[in-house]
């Protein structure tokens, strides 16, 4: 465990824990839905979704002027109900899916990393976790 500061980000999602699982952990599903902003895109995804496989998102904004492999280590995976694993630089990542009803609230609790300030870390992952809300709810009326 780390010492860093922890940052909470949730979504309340109207869609059932299995189809928000699914496109949560699928690679073809989370190239659609990973960014923040619509200037950014996730052009490669892969997802060993097992404890001690390994998951990498290259993030890249859409311009090419930058981008990163965003990638860990699972340390906990229990289907339908939670994530948990280790980035390369140590921080810790822990994921919840509580449905209720027709809904399922997300909730993420991250290490934050010391480069950019923690306001900016937390908006830039609800951005994210808006984004995959949006596509889950699209999903559904399909």
């Amino acid at each position: 465990m780390t010492n860093r500061e922890k940052i909470s980000v949730a979504a309340l999602i109207q869609a059932p824990v299995a189809a928000v699982w699914e496109y949560y952990n699928g690679p073809g599903h989370i190239m659609k839905w990973n960014c923040a902003s619509p200037d950014w895109h996730t052009p490669r995804a892969e997802n060993d979704l097992r404890v001690g496989g390994r998951f990498v998102s290259r993030m890249e904004a859409r311009d090419g002027s930058s981008g990163f492999d965003f990638e860990g280590v699972y340390d906990t995976v229990r289907k339908n109900e939670e994530i948990a694993y280790t980035m390369p630089d140590g921080r810790q990542v822990h994921i919840t899916f509580d449905e209720s009803l027709a809904a399922t609230n997300v909730n993420i609790v991250f290490d934050a990393e010391n480069t950019y300030p923690l306001e900016y870390q937390r908006e830039g992952w609800q951005a994210i976790l808006n984004n995959f809300k949006k596509y889950c709810e699209d999903m559904a009326k399909m």
